[in-house]
């Protein structure tokens, strides 16, 4: 069984000023370095990481040390949905990967932990399986999505938002990880502090 990564990085993070893949954390380290890390260190091979706004400069902040695929979102003005349907796509270049962990550059906190317990699925179910992290019972990252969903889950995205409805049309199974961080997202400077 092959579980990859998959690391939406394609927004222009109005909010925070910058593309979050632009982002350096207060430890140093940028997010987009980061979240290739995470994916890695959890065991997902190969690594897809979609980048869009300012993507060559961003390009620049992915590790040497870890083997990665980027995926260019040109239309990554139109939403999330372009940037999950182009790393379905990459994916799909992978005949082996039977299902892909998905994540975002924004999530700060998430560790190899919480993508191994999503992604942890007996081997004959993983084409089929459609799990998502929960925090204290809200929906978050990462999400695991079986290859048998890919196509039918591209042809469904639209505009600024991602998987969610999907995943609720199609019964995805809640995996609790409130015990291995917080879920959140940082959209602003603010936040950061």
């Amino acid at each position: 069984m092959t579980i990859g990564g998959v690391l939406l990085a394609a927004g222009a993070g109005s909010r925070m000023g910058l593309p979050k893949a632009l982002v350096v954390g207060a430890d140093g380290q940028p997010w987009l370095a980061r979240g290739v890390r995470v994916l890695s260190e959890a065991g997902c091979e190969p690594t897809v990481v979609v980048l869009g706004a300012r993507a060559e400069e961003a390009e620049d902040l992915l590790p040497g040390d870890v083997p990665v695929t980027v995926g260019i979102a040109e239309d990554w003005q139109s939403g999330l949905s372009a940037s999950l349907r182009r790393g379905l796509e990459v994916a799909a270049t992978f005949d082996d990967v039977d299902a892909v962990v998905i994540t975002l550059v924004d999530l700060p906190d998430l560790g190899a932990d919480a993508i191994r317990r999503v992604a942890s699925v007996p081997p004959g179910d993983a084409r089929s399986a459609l799990r998502q992290a929960h925090y204290g019972g809200r929906p978050g990252h990462p999400v695991l999505i079986g290859r048998d969903h890919w196509l039918p889950l591209r042809r469904s995205l639209t505009g600024d938002s991602g998987a969610k409805k999907y995943l609720g049309a199609h019964g995805a199974e809640s995996v609790d990880c409130s015990d291995l961080g917080s879920g959140r997202d940082v959209d602003s400077p603010r936040e950061l502090r």
